[in-house]
């Protein structure tokens, strides 16, 4: 059972609703509700790129040469015991 959700919409929208009794207005009023959340969800979001950038640490992190942080990796997962499986 789906919950029920009571909205208020001004007169004239809801006269001009009831000239098309053909359409589902539920079904297009979740159908906004989804979108809406979705780029809502969506501007929450933050890069790894930008979480570095407000941190300050990200011309530091990119300087790191690619052997020396894999290197570091590397001993990391030796470190917790970890298998590592090279393809």
């Amino acid at each position: 059972m789906l919950p029920n959700v009571t909205i208020s919409v001004p007169a004239d929208v809801y006269e001009k609703m009831k000239k098309h009794p053909e359409i589902k207005w539920s079904v297009v009023i979740t159908k906004f509700l989804r979108e809406y959340l979705k780029r809502l969800e969506m501007t929450h979001e933050i890069s790894s790129s930008d979480l570095l950038e407000e941190l300050g640490i990200r011309e530091e992190l990119e300087s790191i040469p690619d052997s020396l942080a894999i290197s570091y990796g590397l001993a990391m997962v030796r470190k917790r015991g970890k298998r590592i499986v090279r393809h």
